[in-house]
């Protein structure tokens, strides 16, 4: 209960704590239009909109136009069929193009399918719950109610701004070159990118991210000599499949951790024979205890924090492979993914920015959250050409679970935020 009164108290406060006029107004806005953008996030949530649901991530995409349009955003629907998934949109602001260019990222799709159980918004006073409810339909909320806070304030007219949601952020589709097209460009028109997904909170402290780390997944199969077991070890059969996936795991384990890195291991198996399935999330296996294993596969992912550690990470792990037991050999490959936000000078000076909008708003300032606890986003795609901040959504708990939760009073707390923020960044010089 104490973590829902103390943003209560901060939205209280937040009208006197305004600096100027426009401020106040954005801050008045928000506070008057609470119950609209609960009930836009209730119709956002009871639209399932899977990312294997192309009909429904379209649906609410058409929500979203519905809300951009009246504010003088140019919105474009990319379709995205050739990738296997619904699509993204596209919404374009023209301001007086003497500001900084602000792209605003968040997406349109949720984990959950039209097949889970878990479909319905539910409310208990200042706590909701619901599918994709903070992850990320919360955030577009933030993203629309911060739009409506800076028109009513006059802010939003003189603003260059540019709103990528793409359509298939949770299962993204491929290939990944044409997928994420769209992000990128907008990525290197941008000065500044934001990206709206989860606020996260720690001991009640709001943070700030800047810096994600990659998500790649990888596929190490290993062959070997099959036979009678009573051969194993000896020179005409030599280890056989499974004891060389063993061992090259059990040297990851051993000698690559470090700080930000992570490799795990999602589901092995080893036989004669041991196959993959063609959709790359199921294996199987047969066989006799006493025949040495022909073959064997393990599928993981790899997390890195930056692209200098992904790279090394990933020379280490096939140095490792190369290293064949007796009788056997192994291949590592690297599957397309989601690159390192890596924790940049200029990322952190956008974090600071937003801390003097905290202070100026009276408002607690925000510490950096820790990379390693955050998973991968979108924002990775547009890192490497902008300054980005990301993690500016709803606050809640639970995400890709049943049960997925949102503080509603984090709408309101965070769409002031970015409106002052964004205001803000707006009228600063373009260098």
């Amino acid at each position: 209960m104490l973590r829902i009164l103390a943003p209560l108290a901060l939205i209280a406060a937040l009208p006197a704590a305004a600096q100027n006029a426009a401020e106040q107004k954005m801050a008045a806005t928000v506070t008057a239009e609470t119950e609209r953008h609960v009930a836009l996030l209730e119709k956002l949530v009871n639209q399932n909109s899977g990312s294997l649901n192309l009909d429904g991530v379209t649906r609410v995409g058409a929500m979203v136009r519905a809300e951009l349009e009246p504010l003088g955003f140019q919105v474009e629907w990319v379709d995205m069929k050739e990738t296997g998934r619904a699509g993204h949109l596209i919404a374009t602001h023209k301001g007086n193009g003497r500001g900084k260019r602000i792209l605003l990222i968040g997406h349109l799709d949720t984990v959950f399918e039209p097949e889970s159980p878990f479909q319905k918004f539910v409310r208990e006073g200042d706590r909701a719950s619901g599918p994709g409810i903070g992850d990320d339909k919360g955030g577009v909320v933030v993203i629309i109610a911060a739009m409506r806070a800076m028109q009513a304030a006059g802010t939003l007219k003189g603003a260059d701004i540019k709103i990528v949601l793409t359509g298939d952020e949770e299962r993204t589709g491929a290939p990944l070159a044409i997928a994420r097209r769209d992000l990128i460009a907008a990525g290197k028109w941008a000065d500044v990118a934001l990206e709206y997904e989860n606020l996260a909170r720690e001991d009640g402290k709001d943070t700030g991210t800047v810096a994600r780390r990659s998500s790649t997944n990888w596929t190490l199969t290993t062959t070997g000599k099959t036979g009678h077991s009573s051969g194993v070890f000896g020179a005409s059969l030599g280890y056989g499949a499974a004891y060389e996936l063993a061992r090259i795991l059990d040297e990851f384990r051993r000698t690559l951790p470090e700080a930000n890195l992570t490799f795990n291991v999602g589901v092995m198996a080893a036989g004669t024979p041991a196959t993959l399935a063609s959709n790359n999330y199921q294996v199987s296996a047969g066989g006799k205890t006493n025949i040495v294993a022909e073959q064997a596969v393990a599928r993981g992912d790899l997390r890195a924090l930056t692209p200098e550690q992904e790279a090394k990470t990933r020379a280490a792990m096939q140095a490792i492979v190369a290293k064949s037991l007796p009788g056997t050999s192994a291949r590592l490959d690297f599957q397309e993914g989601y690159p390192p936000m890596a924790p940049t000078d200029g990322n952190r000076a956008l974090l600071a920015k937003l801390n003097v909008v905290n202070r100026d708003l009276k408002l607690p300032e925000m510490a950096e959250m820790d990379p390693a606890r955050r998973g991968a986003a979108d924002s990775a795609f547009v890192a490497a050409d902008v300054d980005t901040l990301a993690g500016l959504g709803a606050s809640g708990g639970g995400a890709h679970a049943e049960g997925e939760w949102i503080d509603l009073t984090s709408l309101r707390l965070q769409a002031l935020r970015s409106a002052a923020f964004i205001t803000r960044l707006s009228k600063e010089k373009r260098q």
